[in-house]
């Protein structure tokens, strides 16, 4: 497939709902709305949560400042699962709902987890080396972090690998989905093994544990990470819809040359 497939028709309603953003035009000029507010809210954000993280926040009893890399290394974690979750649900898209855009979405995700994934292990072993005396070890939460990495990887190759659109999205449908047993493992392994890893301390039954003062640009951090994320997101389906066009167009040109 070299083309995003036919949309149907717009929603009576003309709301922007999920099968009036099957039109690739209609997402595009969505998307050209919201890039540039999300990529500001990300940037603001950011500038608050950092200036709360260095001024504001406390230093840890325990592990003084490298505690700050938690403002990097958890959000990049929450968007790592949340990534691969959006991407199991465009796969769901692909195969039940037949939904233009879905594969369109899972192929921009893929990379962009894959980043935000290997931010969230190279932060965790620079936080891992002062407090554990080593930079990696086979701890469940770390190794099925790695997994999750291994899957980004593997679907941005299958992506590659297959040149008819069509089949390499419902291929890296079926991979996706599977590899979603990956994510409660992720989630609840520090609850299910004895880890080095610490439990979770934010989501959790009974309310955050952590304090405030590092609650509150955690979070903050955490909404500028998402803002950032779905705008990098909507760059990349925006891209491959282009993509998509410019080698239809080509190939038409092609046969009507011969």
């Amino acid at each position: 497939m070299t083309e995003t497939r036919s949309a149907p028709p717009p929603a009576p309603s003309g709301g922007l709902s999920l099968i009036a953003l099957a039109n690739p035009t209609r997402f595009l000029a969505l998307a050209k709305t919201l890039i540039p507010i999300l990529t500001g809210i990300a940037v603001l954000l950011a500038t608050i949560g950092l200036y709360l993280v260095f001024a504001v926040a406390p230093e840890d009893y325990q592990q003084g400042h490298t505690v700050k890399i938690m403002y990097v290394h958890v959000p990049a974690a929450w968007i790592a699962m949340g990534g691969y979750t959006l991407m199991a649900l465009s796969a769901l898209g692909t195969l039940v709902w037949k939904h233009p855009l879905a594969d369109v979405s899972q192929k921009a995700m893929a990379p962009l987890g894959a980043a935000f994934t290997l931010i969230c292990l190279v932060t965790g072993a620079l936080w891992g080396r002062p407090m554990w005396g080593t930079w990696w070890v086979w701890d469940a939460r770390l190794t099925s972090v790695l997994v999750l990495f291994l899957m980004y990887c593997g679907l941005i190759a299958l992506w590659s690998a297959i040149e008819d659109q069509t089949r390499a999205a419902r291929a890296a449908a079926l991979l996706t989905l599977v590899g979603f047993l990956n994510i409660p493992i992720v989630k609840f392994s520090v609850d299910w093994w004895n880890t080095l890893h610490q439990p979770a301390s934010v989501v959790k039954m009974g309310g955050p544990s952590i304090h405030p003062s590092m609650l509150w640009p955690l979070l903050i951090m955490a909404v500028a990470f998402l803002a950032l994320f779905i705008a990098l997101h909507l760059m990349g389906m925006r891209n491959e819809i282009l993509r998509r066009r410019v080698q239809t167009l080509g190939m038409r040109a092609a046969r009507e040359g011969v």
